[in-house]
């Protein structure tokens, strides 16, 4: 008990004020860096069952204990033949999830265009998202509550300039990399989902993404204009730009690859979105090695995510905001102090942490 204490996690339900037991969920957000090369490899090395980096993912999200988690780099099979065998290898460590949601990325789809002019055509950079195949790095949504999959709403197939007020680059005075680009580039690198589920009688939506990195290019600055707009888009459903907004409770999580003051990128849509009355920042915190990197100004005990530094270094670049109407029992990020019990797992599964967030509910 001990342990599970220092490590900041707890059981599934909250203890109430008046000393009853009331129900409580755990959200939780985690990119788990488990993409492969190729399609099929990471059902392979699932299945194989002595992938030091599968099982390190499957002891981090069992110990965390979440009843709804959003992963991010997980690669899509048309069957959703690897996150079955996810959700076997989650069940076989004790933490079972069996409601699961999935839907094909934009990464690896093909374009026939030239999407970061280059001059060449067909590379993993000409998809709608970065990716070697389609399928690459996608989204997974795990639940130990049903998913009300025929409500859930897709926005990925949105392109980019049909968003009000888009960032779009240009370069000498034209559309970059060309007109033709941009007639049928998408907003979403990986995707933009709107989920409803089914929680003890009640529907909890999950306003999920993963925005695409905001480096990687020229001075035109297209990627870091596009995860600029990724995270916009939020803002502008929650105005109800993209139909009604659904009535009740929701959170809102994934993977922003943006910090709200280090690193490269734009962090105004990102700021802009912490800061709407609308949502709720519970600022998770829980790095057990908080020396900041010389060069960041941010709180590093927020960080969640260890890239090499100190540039780009350690970030927050992933959240689990709720809604203003939730109330927020407790929040951390799973990152042990080095030496402390799964601290090697930790490290070993993603540069990424998972981020977690208990919800009093309903």
């Amino acid at each position: 008990m001990l342990i599970w204490a220092l490590l900041g996690i707890q059981a599934g339900m909250a203890l109430a004020e008046d000393g009853a037991w009331e129900h409580a969920i755990r959200i939780a957000t985690y990119n788990t860096d488990l993409e492969r090369d190729g399609p099929g490899l990471l059902l392979r090395d699932i299945l194989r069952g002595d992938d030091v980096q599968v099982t390190a993912v499957v002891r981090v999200v069992a110990r965390a204990a979440p009843d709804i988690i959003a992963l991010q780099g997980v690669d899509y099979d048309h069957l959703g033949l690897a996150l079955k065998a996810l959700q076997a290898r989650l069940a076989d460590a004790g933490w079972p999830m069996p409601h699961a949601f999935s839907l094909l990325p934009n990464t690896g789809l093909p374009t026939g265009q030239d999407m970061d002019g280059d001059g060449r055509l067909g590379t993993p950079r000409d998809a709608q998202g970065f990716g070697r195949f389609e399928g690459q790095a996608g989204m997974a949504i795990l639940s130990r509550h049903p998913v009300v999959a025929d409500r859930a709403r897709d926005f990925s197939t949105l392109l980019w300039r049909d968003l009000p007020g888009a960032l779009l680059p240009r370069k000498d005075g034209r559309a970059f990399p060309s007109e033709a680009a941009q007639a049928v580039q998408r907003l979403s690198s990986v995707g933009h989902w709107a989920v409803p589920l089914r929680v003890h009688g009640q529907v909890l939506w999950l306003l999920t993404y993963h925005a695409g990195p905001p480096v990687f290019d020229g001075p035109e600055d297209r990627n870091g204009r596009r995860n600029h707009d990724e995270t916009r888009f939020w803002t502008l459903f929650l105005d109800g730009q993209f139909g009604a907004v659904a009535e009740g409770p929701f959170v809102l999580l994934g993977g922003t690859n943006t910090d709200p003051a280090d690193g490269q990128g734009r962090h105004e849509a990102l700021n802009a979105l912490l800061s709407d009355p609308r949502l709720q920042d519970p600022r998770p915190r829980g790095r057990g090695d908080t020396a900041a990197d010389p060069t960041h100004t941010g709180d590093p005990a927020l960080d969640t995510v260890d890239w090499p530094g100190p540039v780009p270094g350690n970030q927050r670049v992933d959240y689990v905001l709720p809604s203003a109407g939730v109330q927020v029992r407790d929040a951390g990020v799973f990152w042990p102090t080095p030496g402390a019990p799964m601290a090697d797992a930790v490290a070993t599964a993603s540069r990424h942490r998972l981020v977690w967030v208990d919800l009093k509910w309903p």
